[in-house]
């Protein structure tokens, strides 16, 4: 059975002392090592709707998930296509990720549930060395390694390819 294809535009948030914002969801799938539910972190964003490019589509997610309507959307950073089956409805994802500061760490998600169609548990703000030495699921694996190109100061010179986590 092929999976749908869904365009989707998530940004790496970063605050003005490096941290980056993750938002925590449960999956209705997988489950954990523990037997319970899998929970994982992952970018604010989202679908693209008709008409929308990545960008617009970054812009308007970040005002829906985390009250953000003054973000500057940043250069594309990453990638990372192939099936995801976490989320309540299974996708064949073509995700992109743009680089996105902040000036300040505001943020408002009470507009972030009524959004989402997959149960979540809330956002946090993580620096390099809490992504880097967690056992928490952050997905895509590999995303500790974009951040630390983004807060060493340097943009990666090509757009890197992330893969999903297989587990």
């Amino acid at each position: 059975m092929s999976l749908p294809i869904r365009h989707i535009a998530r940004a790496i948030v970063l605050d003005p002392a490096d941290r980056v914002l993750l938002i925590e969801y449960v999956s209705v799938h997988a489950k954990g090592p523990d037997g319970g539910p899998l929970h994982f972190w992952f970018m604010p964003g989202g679908g693209l709707e008709p008409g929308e490019d990545h960008v617009t589509a970054c812009a308007r997610e970040l005002g829906e998930e985390i009250g953000r309507d003054d973000a500057t959307i940043g250069p594309q950073v990453a990638s990372c296509d192939g099936p995801f089956h976490l989320f309540k409805q299974s996708r064949d994802a073509r995700e992109r990720y743009f680089v996105v500061r902040l000036p300040d760490d505001r943020v408002d998600t009470s507009r972030l549930a009524e959004t989402e169609d997959n149960p979540l548990v809330g956002t946090r703000w993580w620096t390099l060395a809490e992504l880097e030495a967690t056992d928490q699921r952050i997905e895509p694996a590999g995303l500790a390694g974009v951040v630390a190109h983004l807060v060493s100061g340097m943009t990666p010179p090509v757009s890197r390819v992330l893969n999903w986590h297989n587990r």
